[in-house]
């Protein structure tokens, strides 16, 4: 099934800054609860992540990541999810996450 183009322009992909990452317990499956600084127009935001294969809540924080915000929110047991952190997935299902080369402005569009 192919995208339109005007469906692809749809989705807010920014960048963004993690600044507080937590332990998920109630998560099925290992994950972090990440607070993300978007920048002036869009803000704060939280989500979750699976992606503690790979990272630790030392090497997240400060980490530019990009997301895609305009999604609904999710209920995710307790916690409600505001946006969704992108990466690409490994062969053993761990989570490789998509960010800028150098350091950029937070709420700048992917596009």
């Amino acid at each position: 099934m192919n995208l339109e183009w005007s469906e692809f322009e749809r989705v807010e992909m920014l960048v963004g800054t993690i600044i507080e990452v937590n332990d998920f317990p109630e998560a099925r499956k290992p994950a972090f609860q990440l607070t993300i600084d978007f920048g002036d127009i869009i803000g704060i935001r939280k989500t979750s992540a699976q992606i503690t294969k790979r990272y630790s809540k030392e090497v997240l924080t400060g980490r530019q990541i990009v997301a895609v915000v305009n999604f609904p929110k999710k209920q995710i047991g307790k916690f409600m999810s505001e946006c969704l952190v992108l990466g690409a997935v490994g062969e053993e299902g761990d989570v490789i996450l998509l960010a800028p080369d150098f350091k950029i402005e937070n709420g700048l569009r992917i596009g």
